[in-house]
């Protein structure tokens, strides 16, 4: 998995590629939770990423929660259908705020 970061207008950007999962969690969990309590708003871009396992969702529900807990958002944006499944399957869907594409992840965090 690689990962890369930038600054956007007016969030921080997160984009992964390649897998999640037990091997790679770890990397995005030295990344994201971190990010999300530096910057207001977070987007964490998974268009490049083709899987993503159970412990890649904990990464990205304990970011969620590092999100909250400083009063920040998080934006998961990207999701191809077969992301997007696993987050349904596992009933992560309600929780997170998910958009198509980074430019509609900026649009909902304003």
């Amino acid at each position: 998995m690689d990962i890369s970061e930038q600054q956007l207008d007016g969030a921080w950007l997160v984009a992964a590629s390649g897998r999640i999962d037990s091997n790679s969690a770890p990397q995005l969990e030295a990344v994201l939770p971190d990010r999300v309590q530096q910057h207001e708003a977070t987007i964490m871009d998974l268009a490049g990423v083709a899987y993503v396992s159970s412990a890649g969702l904990r990464v990205f529900l304990k970011g969620m929660k590092a999100a909250k807990a400083g009063g920040h958002r998080l934006v998961l944006t990207g999701l191809s259908p077969a992301v997007h499944e696993v987050f349904d399957i596992s009933g992560f869907t309600p929780i997170f705020a998910i958009a198509a594409d980074v430019d509609a992840g900026l649009a909902a965090l304003r």
